[in-house]
């Protein structure tokens, strides 16, 4: 009965969770990557999107004021890599906390000696297990690049399903957990030795923190840039196409194409007064 009641709310909350069009489509153009959706997949993840922005409970810091386009923006990027798993992969848990920017969150640690030391963390995002995520939102202008901290947090969500953060979340059947591990510390310890060695990388360096977060930075860039991921990591993008269920690099190859075909022909320079071609 109750579960039954619980439904009937939650259809009719969703129900009355309306968006128009054009702010969809104001939204989207802000997230480019969603190109690499088809009709049908972006279609889907609208649905999951309101399923989200019904199921949780978004809350303001700092003053921070979370309007529609916030709110759908987030809930769009919280739910791409979910597309093809499904909400229940965020159950047990409601809250999600917006700053404006990075924000500081006191730690405490103790070294082996037995001293606690304290001090501030600035950070972009953080991820509770059994708890809240916590985002900033920064204005367009002022958001930090190649940085995708809602996916990346929600990434970590994921990770945090079986347990850990230690970058080996929980694979659906089918998959190998000794074939997972070997791509992604393979990947990983070859990603350290770049960072370390002060090479230019495809990946955010903050990366090799540990294999947790490669594994959330790995997220991010297997949705954002998936034809460089696949480039770079082939072995790590094969087995996060298997986690997610979808495959990007293919969606942004057809859009690429699919935005060739529809450009306007360009002249020839030898179309031009003159008959030079353009330098």
């Amino acid at each position: 009965m109750l579960e039954f009641l619980r439904k009937w709310r939650r259809a009719r909350k969703l129900a009355a969770l309306t968006v128009p069009l054009a702010t969809w489509g104001r939204v989207e153009a802000g997230l480019p990557f969603l190109d690499y959706l088809d009709a049908d997949e972006r279609a889907r993840l609208r649905e999951l999107a309101r399923g989200f922005l019904v199921d949780k409970q978004f809350h303001g810091a700092q003053g921070i004021v979370l309007g529609d386009e916030i709110l759908l923006a987030i809930a769009l990027q919280a739910c791409l890599p979910i597309l093809n798993i499904g909400l229940d992969a965020y159950r047990g848990w409601v809250g999600v906390v917006v700053y404006p920017g990075d924000f500081i969150i006191p730690r405490h640690e103790m070294d082996e000696a037995g001293i606690v030391h304290e001090y501030d963390d600035e950070v972009l995002g953080e991820a509770w297990e059994g708890g809240p995520v916590l985002v900033s939102w920064h204005d367009e202008s002022e958001a930090p690049a190649g940085v995708n901290v809602v996916i990346h947090e929600f990434a970590h969500k994921l990770d945090m399903e079986n347990g850990d953060v230690d970058g080996l979340p929980l694979l659906p059947p089918g998959m190998s957990r000794a074939a997972w591990a070997k791509a992604f510390n393979d990947a990983y310890r070859r990603f350290c030795d770049q960072v370390d060695a002060g090479e230019e990388t495809v990946l955010d360096p903050y990366a090799s923190e540990s294999p947790g977060e490669f594994f959330a930075v790995a997220s991010e860039a297997f949705f954002e840039t998936p034809c460089v991921m696949e480039h770079a990591f082939p072995a790590v993008y094969q087995q996060l196409r298997g986690f997610y269920r979808i495959d990007p690099a293919a969606g942004e190859r057809r859009f690429r194409e699919e935005s060739h075909h529809n450009a306007p022909a360009e002249r020839s320079g030898f179309d031009s007064p003159g008959g030079a071609p353009p330098r």
